[in-house]
């Protein structure tokens, strides 16, 4: 079978597909450095370069069979095994891991070490064994690197490592044929071509893979910016309704209650006329970090505006309560140790119910807990009295069944009119606060 492939490869002239290689590569690393200055992802850089890097190792591999070159004869492989160091180096920055420049130099330092050794350096088996072992060793750590990205992504984790893994485990046959026919040229020949044909399909691949990475990494921090709070870090308004639905939308299926807290700095007003806005944005990070610390990761937090917050979480009306009051003695503390102007403290406002509930009603009755809070001496937490119900049904003309209670991104488009109109009133009435 081998002897067949070996007359098929024989067919291809080595020589035109290694520069069809060669030229591909270059191609595509100028192509992501490009992208890389489009939208300065790190990762994009670092790949381009090693793409350059590989081209021009293959570049002095073909020079050496037609010129003798003013270089150390290593070279080329060693710049080789630094290019897929430098993939790999690429692919731990793609997901913000940092890197470790010993690791991605040892394959280098491997091969020079390795010619110290009379048996390595007269042996052309040894040295594709090595030179197979180091490459492969790469890949399978680049895609290992793609696999252990854990967020949500625009495409599924197992198609990023594929190409990785399958450029790794071609570069392992080698290693199992190379004691079998080596002297056969035309064997060898053979697995040239098919190398050759390989790795333009793998620069293609992976070049296609990091730049679709780089778009969902893009795309998730542009996103991560039109609903983060940039004072806070917190949820603005928009990506709490949004945080909000989906946690409602799960608990439907469970039909466990969820529960509405709502946050108002004491005597905020007074921190901004007395110390001035600089301490009332201190005043809100340090909130801010608060609430994030003492609540669970899986909570939804946000900024309402001003000093008010607000916080969904799937809990039972005592554990909200519980946890809210949890926040509020953390930020007391917290407060106090900052050494800040004046000690600040926190109200709080609970109410519970379905998660088919009116996500506007829960925070009308959260507000009003809170307002009684405020009216009950500040520094405290009042819960709503009743659980809200689950919303009626609505029906209309030709569907059976419509339940529109999670429409939080439409409502974003106008103020809301109940809870944030009563919010207004409020506000005026607690202006002193």
């Amino acid at each position: 079978m081998f002897e067949s492939f070996a007359e098929v490869s024989m067919s291809l002239d080595i020589g035109t597909l290694s520069v069809i290689a060669i030229c591909v590569t270059s191609l595509l690393g100028l192509f992501l450095l490009f992208a890389w200055s489009q939208d300065r992802t790190t990762a994009l850089a670092w790949w381009g370069m090693a793409y350059l890097i590989g081209s021009l190792s293959g570049t002095m591999w073909r020079l050496a069979d037609v010129m003798t070159l003013p270089v150390p004869e290593s070279l080329p492989d060693v710049l080789l095994f630094i290019a897929v160091g430098m993939i790999w180096s690429a692919a731990r920055l793609l997901h913000g891991r940092p890197v470790l420049w010993g690791a991605m130099c040892f394959g280098a330092v491997v091969w020079l070490a390795s010619f110290s050794f009379p048996l390595f350096a007269t042996s052309a088996a040894s040295r594709l064994i090595v030179s197979s072992l180091i490459v492969a060793t790469y890949t399978f750590l680049t895609a290992a690197e793609l696999w252990r990205e854990r967020r949500k992504s625009l495409i599924r984790r197992w198609p990023a490592s594929l190409v990785p893994m399958l450029h790794g485990a071609i570069f392992l046959f080698p290693i199992a044929l190379a004691s079998l026919d080596s002297s056969n040229h035309a064997f060898a020949t053979g697995w040239v071509a098919l190398y050759a044909i390989e790795i333009v399909l793998y620069v293609v691949g992976a070049a296609f893979v990091v730049l679709m990475l780089a778009k969902d990494r893009a795309v998730r921090q542009y996103k991560l910016a039109a609903s983060t709070d940039p004072l806070t870090d917190l949820l603005n308004r928009r990506g709490f309704f949004e945080a909000a639905a989906a946690i409602m939308a799960e608990r439907q299926l469970s039909k466990q209650p969820v529960c509405v807290l709502a946050f108002d700095l004491d005597h905020f007003k007074t921190i901004n006329d007395v110390f001035g806005h600089s301490a009332g944005d201190a005043t809100l990070h340090l909130f801010a970090a608060v609430v994030k610390k003492t609540l669970r990761a899986g909570d939804a937090i946000g900024r309402l505006g001003g000093e008010e917050f607000i916080a969904l979480m799937p809990a039972t009306l005592t554990d909200a309560a519980s946890a809210a009051d949890r926040v509020r003695k953390a930020f007391a503390t917290a407060s106090a140790a900052a050494g800040s102007h004046a000690a600040v403290t926190v109200s709080a406002g609970v109410s519970c119910g379905s998660a088919l509930a009116e996500i506007d009603t829960l925070i009308s009755r959260a507000d009003a807990a809170l307002y009684r809070a405020k009216s009950n001496g500040r520094n405290r937490v009042e819960a709503a009295d009743e659980a809200v119900a689950a919303a009626p049904e609505r029906r209309g003309p030709g569907a059976s069944r419509q339940t529109p209670i999670l429409q939080p991104v439409p409502t974003l488009a106008v103020p809301l009119v109940g809870p944030y109109r009563a919010r207004g009133q409020q506000r005026a009435l607690r202006s002193v606060a």
